[in-house]
């Protein structure tokens, strides 16, 4: 199968898939056409200054996007305003995060189930016309009625793409995705549309291209953090040997250690840090290594576990 005008995006996960992940991920491993940053979002009418690191043109060497999360047009105006000032041209507005602390403010996911305040945005969308806005949403908080019925709005909107995550809101993560839904979407959908959620194989990947010839690509959040060779994988159409994926883990965990142990006081915050990395990666690796990463409470015995588990194969 032909890899050729397939995208592979990398979906942003706060906590995860900051700028040093990012960069690291882009000149280890690539395969990824797009990355996201996680959401910025104002806090008590400032930006927070761990988002403005983030986004800083100058410290990202991987092809980025910056993600926003807004609930008014004032917030989207806000946001717009900064990206620009920041040298970017493109931005992806949040209608998709799940969890409680930001849905239950009517931002990400919790904003879809109301209409108006989504046209507010869309509004504001078409009127920024200096910046072009890709969006990033569910099916809808507990319906796929909720995205279906601000579709023609979409459709007729200036949004260059669209990603739908296939689940609902109140699902956050658990549970299957919903494909016939997003057959509902895919075929009412004019935008260039991309799905999201639970791809974790290469097969997936051809498979969902098959059943969704139309498709401009995919976004993959857990399942590049769970295997970062997944979207080379598909594009070279080749699995990687078990060994090689292991070698180039340890580079990236090498990479990651070492501007942590530099910007970061202390072996707990370097530790706490580092132990975030093993969340989803490599499930299928020795169990036993992979507890003793996650439980120790010592740098020195993580460090030797992590050399451990990598030197399994």
């Amino acid at each position: 199968m032909s890899t050729t005008n397939f995208e592979i995006q990398f979906a942003p996960l706060q906590g995860f898939t900051e700028v040093n992940y990012r960069n690291a991920h882009h000149q280890i491993f690539g395969g990824v056409d797009t990355y996201f940053t996680p959401f910025v979002r104002i806090e008590r009418g400032e930006f927070r200054n761990k988002d403005l690191r983030d986004i800083e043109m100058n410290n990202n060497t991987n092809p980025v996007i910056p993600q926003m999360i807004a609930s008014t047009a004032e917030e989207l105006h806000l946001l717009t305003d900064l990206f620009l000032e920041k040298g970017y041209t493109c931005a992806d507005l949040n209608l998709g995060c799940p969890f409680p602390l930001i849905a239950n403010k009517k931002k990400g996911a919790g904003i879809l189930p109301y209409p108006t305040m989504i046209k507010d945005l869309i509004d504001a969308v078409n009127q920024r016309t200096e910046m072009q806005f890709s969006l990033k949403t569910r099916l809808g908080w507990e319906s796929q009625e909720e995205l279906i019925r601000v579709m023609p709005l979409i459709n007729d909107s200036a949004l260059t793409q669209v990603a739908v995550h296939a689940r609902y809101g109140k699902q956050q993560y658990k549970g299957n995705i919903d494909l016939s839904a997003f057959e509902e979407v895919y075929q009412i959908c004019e935008k260039p549309l991309l799905l999201n959620g639970d791809i974790k194989t290469p097969e997936q990947i051809s498979d969902i291209r098959e059943q969704f010839p139309h498709l401009k690509g995919i976004m993959i959040g857990r399942g590049l953090l769970a295997n970062p060779a997944l979207a080379a994988e598909w594009k070279e159409q080749k699995k990687w040997d078990t060994k090689e994926l292991y070698k180039k883990v340890g580079e990236l965990h090498n990479n990651l250690y070492e501007i942590y142990s530099s910007d970061l006081s202390g072996e707990h915050q370097i530790l706490n840090k580092m132990q975030v990395f093993w969340e989803y990666l490599l499930p299928d690796a020795d169990k036993k290594w992979r507890k003793k990463i996650l439980k120790t409470s010592k740098l020195s015995c993580y460090n030797e576990y992590v050399k451990e588990l990598l030197n399994s194969y």
